[in-house]
């Protein structure tokens, strides 16, 4: 059997080293495929939606923390995603898990750990390093967010990332090349979905799942 994998992370070095770590591990076995942002990886899986795995840096440039794992478990919950990070605090990976990640493998993971991290995952199971185990809670704002986020359609999550970047709508409607009544239309039922009324209202619920938060 030849497991396809899609790996998403946008620092090249890393994408080769992980590169190396599966096709050493899993041999001629493994399809492997790359995605540098998130606008990337869903024209991957537009195109295809049945990989065997995803691979997802934390901090992938269209993304807010966790924002791009809840999109996937929304849109493509029948594909196992794990997450990638730097960022090894306890918090991190307890919220990958919360928010529906298989895993989690710290970038500091030795080539053995990622294989066999993989390995795992990809025969059903689930991988998660020892900082799993700490007692952190998620607030509730962050799970009612992931919720809400985990509803829209790409093409809204991306509208909503340039809202929170401070663009108006005939900005973005620019940048996307559709009109700005369309635009308007996203937004008012990015809210709806959100349960927010105001832009202001809609980038503190995206921080939610910011990789670090205050609270947690």
């Amino acid at each position: 059997m030849t497991y396809e994998i899609l790996i998403a992370d946008d620092h090249p070095l890393f994408r080769g080293a992980l590169r190396q770590a599966l096709s050493l591990g899993l041999g001629p076995d493994v399809r492997l495929a790359e995605a540098e942002s998130i606008a990337d990886l869903e024209d991957r899986l537009t195109q295809k939606s049945d990989w065997d795995l995803v691979l997802l840096d934390l901090n992938m440039p269209g993304a807010y923390g966790f924002s791009g794992l809840v999109l996937l478990r929304g849109q493509y919950p029948q594909v196992p995603v794990m997450m990638v990070s730097a960022q090894e605090e306890a918090s991190v990976v307890v919220k990958s898990r919360e928010f529906g990640a298989s895993g989690f493998i710290p970038k500091s993971s030795s080539l053995e750990t990622i294989q066999e991290a993989v390995r795992k995952v990809l025969n059903g199971d689930v991988w998660w390093p020892a900082q799993v185990n700490e007692r952190i809670s998620v607030s509730a704002e962050a799970k009612a967010a992931s919720e809400g986020l985990a509803s829209l359609t790409p093409q809204q999550f991306r509208v909503l990332t340039m809202v929170c970047e401070g663009l108006l709508n005939k900005q973005i409607a620019y940048e996307l090349n559709v009109s700005e009544a369309t635009i308007k239309a996203h937004v008012t039922a990015i809210f709806r979905k959100l349960n927010v009324r105001t832009r202001t209202q809609a980038a503190l619920l995206l921080q939610q799942l910011e990789s670090i938060s205050p609270t947690g």
